[in-house]
């Protein structure tokens, strides 16, 4: 038996190839067994979010298409009608088990911008209190890029990493139509080998990963090697495992040794850590009072802006900041929700005077507790 890490928050990535039946149109029927395990998933595991392709296969159901359109624009086309078709049948089979799903469409640009990369994590983070889950897909009707190639239905391996590292998940599992990593393409060689345990990284095992092995995915292995390796640089561990039958979800959870499992991270939280602490020169200063400074030491809790004092240096949302008492000492530091203007606006007020104060509301914390990091961290 393997031994997992607690988790706390799981990614699960399925693509089109999974999703799709002989005739490549969506297969409901998957989709329920899917939301019948996940299910009772939930029940150890509160946070779940699903990356999921089939947006174009479903467009194409339902303008009873049989071949796949290589026009860049009726593919598009496709993925504007099947994606709240695709949405449909995941809460049609969720809310048999009163499971509540929304839909988040991102784009690459979405993690380049860092104000709509923070407020994906935002949001997703309130999905997760409200119980629900996310299901994202790439904005298959606006990017030309990722839906190009006449092959392919698009490739969901890449963001499934960046989501993973997005939202601090421990881990992220990878659903295929083969068993996992081999050492050939079993396809092709019967002595090919299933590799249960990954532990490094070199070039070797991207050679080995070869191309897709799928005719509908995009990505292949050597698409499922790189997202795991972004995932793993995230601090998330990761599983690659056959998918056709979504049973297999539970058995990896529970520690069974079926497909492969990338394990060599010792401490994903300390890694996280020690990005905020060490990845940046801190930007500015916030001075906090003794409630808010014992809040953060004693209590653990998230930094709101009624604890704020004053506010020094310029910076922007999602820059590394240091929190100070009023004698200039480090109590730690911190990822910031607002920017330094921002900050200084609503220092010193409750967060339901926040929208009366900016107009808006990107989040009651200035700091949430998940982004801090105590000096005792920074000094041991």
């Amino acid at each position: 038996m393997r031994k997992l890490p607690e988790i706390k928050t799981l990614v699960i990535k399925i693509g089109s190839n999974l999703l799709t039946n002989n005739s490549r149109y969506i297969d409901k029927s998957y989709i329920y067994s899917l939301a019948e395990v996940i299910s009772d998933l939930k029940k150890s595991i509160k946070n779940i979010l699903i990356v999921s392709s089939g947006a174009i296969a479903a467009g194409m159901q339902q303008l009873g298409l049989s071949v796949k359109p290589k026009d860049i624009s009726v593919r598009q086309a496709c993925a504007a009608i099947g994606q709240p078709k695709l949405i449909q049948f995941y809460e049609d089979a969720f809310e048999k088990f009163r499971i509540k799903v929304a839909q988040i469409l991102i784009t690459k640009d979405d993690f380049a911008n860092r104000r709509r990369y923070l407020n994906a994590k935002y949001t997703i983070r309130e999905l997760f209190k409200n119980n629900v889950i996310p299901i994202v897909n790439e904005n298959d009707t606006v990017v030309i890029e990722e839906i190009k190639f006449v092959d392919t239905f698009g490739d969901n391996d890449n963001l499934s990493a960046l989501i993973s590292g997005l939202i601090g998940a421990e881990l992220l599992l990878i659903l295929s139509d083969v068993d996992g990593f081999f050492s050939k393409d079993p396809t092709k060689f019967p002595d090919a080998e299933l590799i249960k345990e990954i532990k490094y990284f070199d070039s070797k095992l991207l050679n080995m990963a070869g191309d897709s092995i799928s005719n509908v995915g995009t990505g292949g292995m050597k698409s499922k090697i790189m997202a795991a390796k972004k995932a793993l640089n995230a601090g998330c561990y990761v599983g690659i495992i056959n998918g056709k039958s979504p049973e297999n979800i539970i058995k990896f959870i529970n520690g069974e040794e079926i497909g492969t499992y990338f394990s060599h991270l010792e401490d994903p939280l300390k890694k996280r850590k020690l990005w905020i602490a060490y990845a940046t020169i801190p930007k500015g200063d916030i001075v906090v009072d003794d409630g808010a400074k014992n809040a953060l030491i004693v209590k653990k809790t998230s930094l709101l802006p009624s604890g704020i004092l004053e506010v020094k240096g310029k910076f922007n949302i999602g820059d590394i900041v240091k929190v100070v008492d009023k004698n200039g000492v480090e109590i730690g530091r911190g990822k910031v929700r607002y920017n330094y203007q921002e900050v200084d606006k609503i220092r010193g007020k409750k967060t339901s005077e926040i929208v009366d104060i900016l107009g808006y509301k990107i989040s009651d914390e200035v700091i949430h507790r998940d982004d801090f990091v105590l000096a005792d961290f920074l000094e041991g």
